[in-house]
């Protein structure tokens, strides 16, 4: 769990998990609306070298920003209702980029096999606090999720 106390804060977690990302890495990002799904993602972009302007796809599903250290595949299947399966979303997990999905947890069967999971939690009391639990699902999201930690300790 790492706890966030305002904006910088999470747009520093997102820079950090942008820089140590790695190809074939996923992450699903989770929570209510307005938790901070597509703010983290703007981070992570940042993180990865992108300087292009993030949007959320949620009406084109999957955006690609491919002028980074690596691709980023930037994900919103909250309008997903059925046939995930048939979009082809494999070629991505699999790809030589990082997949972010948010709302990832309603993929269900066509979620990748390894990925980690970002549940983002507001603060009832503060809007600017966060809270970021960090749920591994296999090997390589094991591993992102402790680069993540390492460099995140470190800096403090």
């Amino acid at each position: 769990m790492i706890a966030l106390e305002n904006l910088k804060q999470t747009e520093k977690l997102a820079t950090i998990i942008g820089e140590v990302a790695q190809p074939r890495d996923n992450l699903v990002l989770t929570g209510d609306l307005g938790a901070g799904k597509t703010t983290l993602t703007k981070g992570i972009a940042k993180g990865l070298g992108i300087d292009q302007m993030i949007k959320s796809p949620t009406y084109t599903i999957i955006r690609e920003y491919t002028q980074g250290r690596i691709p980023l595949y930037h994900m919103d299947v909250y309008r997903v209702e059925h046939g995930a399966a048939d979009l082809g979303l494999d070629e991505y997990f699999e790809g030589d980029g990082l997949s972010v999905i948010e709302w990832g947890n309603l993929l269900e069967d066509a979620l990748p096999e390894d990925y980690l999971e970002l549940i983002l939690e507001k603060d009832r009391q503060d809007e600017q606090k966060r809270v970021v639990h960090l749920e591994t699902f296999g090997p390589q999201a094991e591993q992102l999720k402790q680069r993540i930690l390492d460099v995140w300790e470190r800096q403090g």
